[in-house]
């Protein structure tokens, strides 16, 4: 017997895709309802359970428009030469701490919790924590600026790092030495003809010691190609002021899916690198198949580590191995983040150097004599620099304690409740770990914690802190920042140079206004009057 089955009309077709319909659409309503309020909600709760103190969750902005204004309002206002400027950074984390009887508050990038983490025991402890605390995913501005090692986590973290390492070590750095100095004889021949005919003239040092860094990076990095590697900067320079311009936008939901001049721009200069980043990398992989070695910049090193890494991974018989070696965009990458890293780390430290120097006399004397006495009127040598300079050494690290390149870091949990301390954080929520607030903590350095006092460094970073471990300008644990050598015999060779040829006060028209976006930077620049010696 044949079974007649009639078909559907096309009205209950209909009907079931409406059905269907609507179900998607009721589950994509209470999945944005969970995300924007729901969620929010329930983490303040939590919150306020542990006594944390922050702001009540406001729909989709939370506090970012409180965030705006007030710093906006900030960086409007001069300040006195104190060390003590995280109140114009961070107003409403400041406001937040001044109104919590804890050390710890938190506040709403948009429906997202950050707990702003000041104590170094807990600080360190996330540091060491990697895989517990990791790096917040990049929005598709900042992931365009900065990639890389910096950004990587797990497997791919751990192959980058070392692959990148060989190029750190201290007797690659003796090959740099060369490149250091190069730029740093340029930078001081312009100050020179700046103030040949005067003996001594006003000079902002904040753009020189930019471009000062730039080329050092760039001669390091690619050696003979350098010029190539200063357009490189140029484009990143670029890319920085549009970010600067365009991320206050970046939270507000669906953002990244609207077109805009900005956003285009930054995409043609973001292709304009990586054409310039592969020319050089392709070339000089040319010259290296043809049997030529590599050479002793970072890329020739990173190169040839990553073949190294290679060849190893060939001759291995366990075919599911993980791959070991950068592919050819990763090397891109890093190489990108040379540049970020390298030029600003160095060019703020190297600033505000100058800046307290021109303030504290008796310490630039102290910082000179040493030189003199070290390197007479030659060039300093590696292991001068990094041997028989303990007055200089002391200076750079009361200048990083006080002014450390990034004053706080952030770190997302993602799997799972996880302790720190005795808070509970859950999943999902961002913590900001201030290095600042370690640094001037009175509890470790004492009751002069913001005054600058490089002789507090006369027996080491270790008896500084009493052996707390709360010194964090390069970071701490696993990932601390790798190119930390790097940027501090950079700023021992410029400062020794400095030294020998001239002495400097800070200018009348000096205006204290430290502020942050990736490095702490001055706002109006250092000016210092120079005298030639």
């Amino acid at each position: 017997m044949m079974i007649i089955i009639p078909e559907s009309s096309p009205s209950v077709v209909a009907n079931a895709l409406g059905v269907l319909m609507f179900f998607f659409i009721l589950n994509w309503l209470w999945k944005i309802l969970n995300i924007v309020w729901l969620t929010p909600k329930s983490l303040e709760k939590s919150f306020r359970k542990q006594g944390l103190f922050g702001n009540s969750y406001r729909f989709l902005i939370g506090d970012m428009k409180e965030m705006s204004q007030l710093r906006g309002e900030a960086m409007e206002k001069p300040m006195p030469f104190v060390h003590d400027y995280f109140h114009r950074l961070q107003p409403i984390l400041h406001r937040l701490l001044s109104n919590s009887a804890g050390s710890n508050c938190y506040t709403w990038m948009g429906p997202v919790p950050t707990i702003l983490i000041t104590k170094s025991e807990q600080i360190k402890e996330g540091f060491n924590r990697m895989n517990e605390f990791r790096k917040p995913k990049l929005n598709p501005l900042t992931q365009k600026f900065s990639t890389g090692l910096v950004n990587y986590e797990g497997h791919k973290w751990a192959k980058h790092r070392k692959i990148i390492n060989p190029a750190f070590h201290l007797d690659k750095l003796k090959l740099m030495i060369q490149s250091f100095e190069i730029s740093v004889t340029e930078t001081l021949s312009k100050w020179e003809k700046i103030i040949s005919k005067a003996g001594s003239s006003e000079i902002d040092v904040w753009p020189h010691f930019m471009k000062l860094s730039a080329d050092a990076i760039s001669r390091a990095a690619f050696g003979s190609r350098f010029e190539e590697g200063r357009k490189i900067f140029e484009l990143l320079t670029e890319e920085k002021e549009l970010i600067i311009r365009l991320i206050k936008y970046s939270y507000i939901p669906g953002w990244k899916y609207f077109p805009s001049k900005g956003k285009k721009r930054m995409d043609e200069t973001d292709v304009k690198i990586k054409t310039l980043l592969k020319k050089i990398i392709n070339n000089r992989k040319k010259t290296m198949e043809v049997g030529e070695p590599a050479k002793d910049d970072l890329l020739g090193i990173l190169l040839d580590s990553n073949s190294k890494e290679a060849n190893a991974q060939s001759t291995c018989e366990n075919k599911k191995r993980v791959d070991l070696t950068m592919s050819f965009l990763e090397v891109v990458d890093e190489c990108k983040l040379f540049y970020i890293a390298g030029q600003e780390t160095t060019s703020v430290l190297l600033t505000w150097t100058m800046a307290l120097l021109g303030k504290h006399q008796e310490w630039q004397t102290r910082a000179r004599e040493e030189v003199l006495a070290t390197f007479g009127m030659n060039i300093p040598d590696f292991d001068g620099l990094n041997n028989r300079l303990k007055t200089v050494t002391m200076i750079l690290y009361e200048v990083l304690r006080l002014y450390p390149p990034v004053v706080a870091t952030s770190r997302r949990v993602y799997d799972g409740e996880t302790k720190l301390g005795d808070l509970v954080i859950p999943p999902g929520v961002a913590v900001s770990f201030s290095i600042l607030h370690a640094h001037l903590d009175s509890e470790v350095w004492g009751i002069d914690a913001k005054e600058f006092k490089p002789e507090r460094f006369v027996e080491g970073i270790a008896k500084a802190t009493k052996g707390s471990n709360s010194y964090f300008p390069f970071g701490w644990g696993p990932r601390i920042c790798i190119g930390q050598n790097f940027a501090l015999t950079e700023a021992k060779m410029a400062l020794s140079m400095i030294l020998q040829r001239f002495s400097f006060e800070i200018a009348p028209s000096y205006t204290h206004a430290p502020s942050s976006f990736i490095a702490l930077q001055p706002q109006h620049g250092v000016p210092v009057i120079l005298h030639k010696l």
